[in-house]
Order: C-alpha cells, then structure tokens, then sequence
C-alpha cells in the first residue's frame, strides 16, 4: 500500500475559501525520505519534518533573502510525501507513480544509494527533473550522465577523506585501522575512499579487519568481538541510521570506545536520539557543515531557530539540513529559469539548464554543483569529537572544517583517481 501525505499551497488554498489552484498557480513537488524502518527515527522523519517546516514557510515568503518571495516563482508548493521503505524496486514503482500519477512537477528525495542508483535512469526514461538529496555513492555522476538528474550534496567522498585530515590534524598516532560498513555500495564505497585517503596520508598503516554486515542487521556482537580481538588504534564506520545507533549502544558495555579511537563519519544525526548515551571521544562526521557543526550566517540562526520553534526544542542535523539545500537551490533554479523563459512555470528541461553548474547559499553555506558535468554538488564539512560539557553533558568539541576543494575532487577527475593520485589540486588552506 502507497503512504503518501499531500500539503502545502493546494491544501492551503481549499482551506482559505479561495478557487481550487489549477496546474499553473501550483508546483508540485514528490518527496522521497524514510518514513518507516531502521532509518526513519534519525534521519528520514527529521528531514520530511525539515520539508514540511521549510514548504510552508517558502509558500509564506517566510524564509530570509535571498528566499524571501512566496512559493517557487510565485507559485504556492504543494509536496507530496512518500515513504523509502521497501528497497529499490519498490523505489522505481513509487517513482513511476509520483511522476505518472501525482504529476509532480519536480521530485526530490533518497537516503540509500541503492535507490538512487535504481531511481535515476527511470528519470531519465521519464524526462523528469530530479534532485537526489542525500545518497552518498559516487557512482552516480562518476559511472553515467544525466540530463534530468541532480544531487545537491556532495559524495561520500569528502566523508572519507575529510575525516583522514581531520585525524592528522588532531594528531592521531594511527599503525592499524578497522573499518565496519553496510554490505551495499554506500558502505564499500565509504571504505573503498577512507583505505585510499589512509594510504595518501598515513602511508605505513595496515588494516585489522575488514567487516561488512548487513543493512539492518541490528546484532553487532560477532562484529564487535572481532573489533575487539583485532585492537585496532582506529575503527572507521559509516553506519548510519537504527544500524549506527544499536553498533554504538551494543559496543558501549562491552567497551569498545575505550579501546580504539572510533571515527565515525556520518553521524551526527544520532546525537539528538541518542543524547547522552553517546560515548566520549568519538569522532563524529555530518556530510557536510551542519547542525552542531553548521556555519555562522544569518540563513542558519533562522533556520535552527524555525527548526527547534517547530520540533520541541530538538536540534535539526543532517537531514533537515540537507533536505533543506535540496528545497533552495531547486527554488533558486524554478526562479532562475522563469527569469529565462517569460515568467511561464519551466519545463524539466528548462529546470535541467538552470540548475546545471548552479551555485546558491544554505543554511550549511554555499552549495555549488561543479561536479559530474554540472550536476554533483560540492560544499566543506565539519568534523568534532564528543565530549562532557561542566553539566556532564555530551557536546561536540575540537571542531574542525574543511573547503570543499580540499575534500572533493576537481570536476574532471573521479573520486578514487583524485585520491590515489594524491589529491592533485586540493586547497585546503
């Protein structure tokens, strides 16, 4: 059974007592996120939470300049929400139906990048413009070309690689390191990047142990014990979601985070479910500069203080933030594109031209698609490692970013190319 939610501007508008809005007074937009299963508690709800909150201010005119005109182009946004659950192939149905049956104008969505994988060639099929928000597999621009598909946050790449600095840069003594990832291509790709940055930049560390358990297993005991037997100096994880959070609580009693510097490289959208439960000395990654770690500008204290007004007090992360760059720079190009063709609603190809190689500011700084023809997104990202504040509580400290030129690669080069050949024209002053 399909589980959609509809809001926004046609809702608003039946219930104002005004005319029901025709296909051009609206802009329809299908959201894809995890509403349901081991990713929702996280990430997936708090990012649909992120595109409720910021539909319905955009369609106010709510949102600070550069954003502060209602809707897209002045056409009221209505969403419709549907749920990532059920795999790739329940993914491409799901997409047929947005674009065949709801008529979205637009979608926008994918955590898993099994589902992205699966999703953008049907986009393509379908001449529908798309913007992947967060999946973090490089494979997507760096092994195909699209016309009609986008993704507005940058690779795990830069996961990968900024957390190998980030360790030189915090002095970290590293002879052996471990990794535990999901057996799917965002887990082998993470690892893939993070063993080819090691080699790069910590040239005489081995591996320990190499461990790739399924998505959403939920038991990490024989993983555990193997982390423990083998006493690597570093375990390097890119768990995300339920499976991030029952690896930290499993690994806690038996003392794992006392062991080994653990670095995990995504995951900050743990640290509101998890509170003080979490460990001590974990280097925690974000995908990019957010929440805990997200940028001074007036775009941020607004929408961390619209977010937390919301949400009971509860900090937005990764996926409101995300969902969010996703929701601005498509604005940006609705708007960049009726600028371009008489103020008329843009076709998807018009939609495609105006985002190719766009750049615009977000909550988390500027986003700039230089990558895969245009199309891939870069942008810097912080790192910070948990501590106990005076009132005991677990905060972030020894925050640290870097550019998105010292962490991505330039726009001609594939990632594991880039990293191997030793990170040619990287700025990371």
């Amino acid at each position: 059974m399909r589980n959609f939610v509809k809001f926004g501007g046609l809702l608003a508008a039946l219930i104002a007592g005004t005319s029901t809005a025709v296909a051009e007074d609206t802009f329809k937009v299908g959201i894809v996120t995890f509403l349901s299963g081991q990713a929702a508690q996280s990430f997936g709800v708090p990012a649909a939470d992120g595109a409720r909150l910021l539909v319905k201010k955009l369609n106010a005119g709510e949102v600070p300049a550069p954003y502060d005109t209602p809707g897209m182009g002045g056409m009221q946004i209505e969403a419709v929400l549907i749920d990532e659950a059920g795999g790739a192939t329940v993914q491409v149905q799901e997409y047929r139906n947005l674009v065949q049956r709801e008529k979205v104008d637009v979608v926008i969505g994918y955590v898993g990048s099994g589902d992205c994988l699966a999703v953008a060639p049907v986009a393509e099929e379908l001449k529908t413009f798309t913007i992947l928000y967060d999946c973090g597999t490089p494979r997507i621009f760096e092994d195909a070309d699209y016309q009609y598909v986008f993704r507005t946050a940058a690779t795990a790449t830069q996961d990968n690689v900024g957390l190998v600095r980030y360790l030189k840069a915090l002095g970290v003594d590293i002879k052996t390191y471990a990794g535990i990832h999901q057996d799917y291509a965002w887990g082998h790709d993470s690892w893939v990047d993070f063993k080819a940055a090691m080699g790069r930049i910590y040239p005489e560390a081995t591996v320990a142990a190499e461990l790739f358990p399924a998505f959403g297993a939920g038991q990490y005991g024989t993983e555990i014990s193997a982390l423990m037997q083998r006493r690597a100096d570093v375990i390097h994880s890119s768990l995300w979601g339920g499976d991030l959070q029952s690896f930290i609580l499993q690994g806690l009693p038996r003392g794992l985070f006392r062991q080994a510097q653990v670095a995990l490289s995504t995951a900050d959208h743990v640290l509101p479910p998890l509170g003080n439960n979490m460990p001590e000395g974990v280097i925690i990654g974000a995908r990019g500069s957010y929440g805990y770690m997200a940028p001074e500008s007036a775009l941020n204290t607004w929408w961390d203080a619209a977010y937390r007004e919301a949400y009971e007090n509860v900090v937005p992360v990764q996926g409101p933030y995300r969902m969010a760059q996703a929701l601005l720079g498509l604005k940006s190009a609705v708007e960049k594109a009726m600028k371009e063709n008489g103020g008329v609603k843009p076709s998807s190809e018009q939609l495609s031209a105006a985002m190719t190689g766009l750049s615009w500011e977000s909550p988390a700084g500027l986003i700039e698609m230089t990558n895969g023809k245009g199309h891939q997104a870069i942008q810097s990202i912080g790192f910070g490692r948990t501590q106990k504040d005076k009132e005991g509580n677990i905060v972030l400290g020894d925050i640290l970013h870097f550019d998105a030129r010292c962490v991505n690669p330039p726009a001609d080069q594939k990632s594991i190319d880039w990293i191997q050949a030793g990170f040619p024209g990287s700025n990371c002053e």
